[in-house]
C-alpha cells in the first residue's frame, strides 16, 4: 500500500478527533461498567511541548504540553518523503523486517510528532474533565521514553532510539538528554496508581536523564563492537523533570545499567541486531 499525500494529511490533521473520541468512549465504557478506578496511559508529550515553561524550572504534573504550538509545526517535506514509502516494504509482521526501511520511516514520523503531543495532550485533558462531571476516579501516568526487555517481535519507536544508537554507526550524533523509563518500572507505577487509595491526578514517570554520550559510554563497557556514532556533538538540553510526586507515593526503580543491558539482551533474542 502506498501512502499519499491525501491520507497522510488526514491521519496527521485528524490525528485529534480518533485520540479523543477513543478515550472518551473507553471512559464512558468504564461508567457503564462501574469501574472503581481508571489509570490512563498519557505520555510526556502532553507535557513537555511547553515553550512558555520558564527556562531551568523542573517540569512537574502541572505543566502541560501547548496544543497550538504543537500544531503549528512544519512538516511538508516529511510528508512527501513519507509518500515514497511503501508498507510492504518494511515487513513489519516477518521474521526479517527491513530495518534500514524501517529507520528511514521511523525519523520521518518522529518529525510529525507534534501532532501526536497535540492529540495526547487534547486526550488527556478531555478525560480530566470526563471525571469532573461524571464523577469517575481518573488517574493519568505520563511516561518518558520507555525501553526494557520487549515482549513483542517486532520494533517499535521507543526500541529504536536504542537500536539505532547500536546499528547506525553515524557519523555524527547530537548529545541530547535521554531520559528514560523502564517498561517493568512503569507497569508498577500503574498498579500503584491504581491500587493507592491516595493518588489523584497526574503522574510524571521518569527514572533516569542520562544524556547520549553517558549512554553509549555504558553500552560500550558491555557491549565494545557494535556500531556506534563515531563523533557526538554538545548541544544545549536543559529540560528537567521529576518524577518525586509518584516516588512519594512509594515508586522505585532499577538502575540505567540494567535497563540499557535488559533492552539489548531482548533486542538480540528477537534478531534486531543482526
Amino acid at each position: 500500500m502506498m501512502l499519499t499525500p491525501s491520507s497522510l494529511v488526514y491521519e496527521q490533521v485528524q490525528i485529534m478527533e480518533p485520540a479523543v473520541k477513543g478515550t472518551l468512549n473507553v471512559l464512558k465504557a468504564c461508567t457503564e461498567t462501574k469501574a472503581q478506578r481508571v489509570v490512563y496511559v498519557s505520555s510526556m508529550a502532553a507535557v513537555a511541548m511547553n515553550p512558555n515553561w520558564p527556562v531551568g524550572q523542573v517540569m512537574d504534573e502541572s505543566c502541560w504540553s501547548d496544543k497550538d504550538y504543537c500544531k503549528r509545526t512544519d512538516v511538508s517535506n516529511s510528508i512527501a518523503q513519507l509518500t515514497q514509502l511503501r508498507w510492504d516494504d518494511l515487513n513489519l509482521w516477518s521474521d526479517h523486517v527491513n530495518m534500514q526501511a524501517l529507520l528511514t520511516f521511523s525519523d520521518l514520523i518522529m518529525s510529525l510528532q507534534n501532532w501526536y503531543c497535540a492529540s495526547k495532550t487534547e486526550a488527556e485533558i478531555e478525560a480530566f474533565e470526563y471525571a469532573k462531571t461524571s464523577g469517575l476516579d481518573v488517574v493519568s501516568v505520563c511516561p518518558t521514553l520507555v525501553l526494557g526487555p520487549m515482549m513483542q517481535p517486532t520494533v517499535n519507536s521507543s526500541s529504536l532510539v536504542l537500536i539505532k544508537l547500536l546499528k547506525e554507526g553515524y557519523e555524527s550524533t547530537e548529545n541530547k538528554i535521554r531520559r528514560i523509563v523502564d517498561v517493568r518500572d512503569l507497569v508498577a507505577a500503574l498498579l500503584l496508581v491504581y491500587e493507592k487509595p491516595e493518588a489523584e491526578g497526574r503522574y510524571l514517570c521518569t527514572s533516569h536523564q542520562a544524556r547520549v554520550r553517558e549512554i553509549v559510554d555504558k553500552l560500550k563497557q558491555t557491549y565494545p563492537h557494535y556500531n556506534y556514532p563515531k563523533n557526538i556533538t554538545e548541544v544545549a538540553d536543559e529540560m528537567k523533570i521529576s518524577s518525586e510526586k509518584l516516588q512519594k507515593l512509594g515508586w522505585s526503580y532499577r538502575s540505567l545499567e540494567e535497563t540499557l543491558i535488559d533492552s539489548v539482551e531482548s533486542y538480540k533474542e528477537l534478531g534486531l541486531l543482526n
